[in-house]
């Protein structure tokens, strides 16, 4: 297959590279930094700068994982802006690229996050689950996702992504915890009592692959494994991974007085099942925390 990756330089992107590249597929990655391409992604990816590189070839896939980090630092209005321009103004550019193509793609897959539903509280949530409280997060998901289904109009399949936190040995959200954790500093955050969706990395990268080769695969899938945890729970688990207590917590008002509004995204939480992914057939390798982390 010829698949066009955007993201392709990210944790998840250089993953699906080496998968897909095993596996003889033809790949492009979009990238604002080309000629860091291949270093990351594999000396037979081709590095592609401007779309209209692409108007002759006929691809068969896009994967849209392109985003700013939305956890690196406060949103300012500047941070804000970035965080839009770099998923809804890029997602926006590549499908009014894909509308001017004779021979279009069969599948978009496009990034979303399980901020999409908003804070959750107790409530079990599913991918036919509305939205349950309005934040800059859960808007930001809502027009990346309309963004990208904006494509189906064109007789492109669409299928979206809504992902939780990554689990991974190397860069994503544990890189930022464990340093803390390994000192003994770690602990729960606010309550503690908040939900945790989580995926292990090579469960979201089988993911993507498997709805790739699914023609019945459409519209939005969660890729959260079908346990999730409390916050504190996963604090507690991660203080045993490393081998270290886990006892001091971070009250939430010094979480508010430090981030904002981004707070939300750690006191605030969401308990979902990934129903749609496992109706159409996938199987998560890790299903709970604790296999997740062993296998790191």
């Amino acid at each position: 297959m010829r698949i066009l990756i955007t993201g392709g330089t990210g944790l998840i992107g250089r993953r699906l590279c080496q998968l897909w590249l095993a596996e003889g597929h033809q790949l492009y990655v979009w990238s604002r930094s080309p000629q860091k391409v291949k270093g990351l992604c594999g000396e037979a990816v081709q590095a592609v700068a401007e779309l209209n590189e692409l108007d002759q070839v006929k691809l068969d896939a896009v994967i849209n994982l392109a985003g700013a980090p939305i956890a690196d630092r406060p949103w300012t209005q500047a941070r804000r802006r970035l965080l839009r321009d770099s998923r809804i103004a890029l997602t926006e550019r590549l499908v009014s690229w894909m509308a001017g193509l004779a021979d279009k793609p069969d599948v978009l897959i496009s990034g979303s996050a399980v901020g999409w539903y908003g804070d959750g509280g107790e409530q079990i949530l599913t991918e036919n689950s509305p939205v349950q409280t309005v934040d800059f997060a859960t808007q930001l998901c809502a027009d990346w996702e309309n963004a990208a289904q904006a494509a189906a109009a064109q007789g492109i399949r669409v299928v979206l992504i809504r992902t939780g936190l990554v689990l991974t040995s190397s860069g994503g959200f544990l890189s930022r915890l464990l340093p803390l954790f390994r000192l003994g500093l770690g602990g729960k955050q606010g309550s503690g009592q908040q939900w945790m969706p989580w995926v292990h990395l090579d469960d979201q990268v089988a993911l993507i692959n498997h709805v790739l080769h699914q023609p019945e695969a459409h519209g939005p899938y969660n890729a959260c494994a079908p346990e999730p945890v409390r916050n504190q729970a996963f604090a507690q688990a991660l203080g045993q991974y490393v081998k270290r207590p886990a006892i001091i917590p971070v009250p939430g008002f010094v979480l508010k007085l430090m981030l904002g509004e981004m707070a939300g995204l750690l006191l605030g939480g969401q308990n979902i099942r990934p129903e749609r992914t496992q109706k159409l057939g996938f199987e998560f390798k890790y299903k709970t925390l604790e296999s997740a982390l062993a296998g790191l």
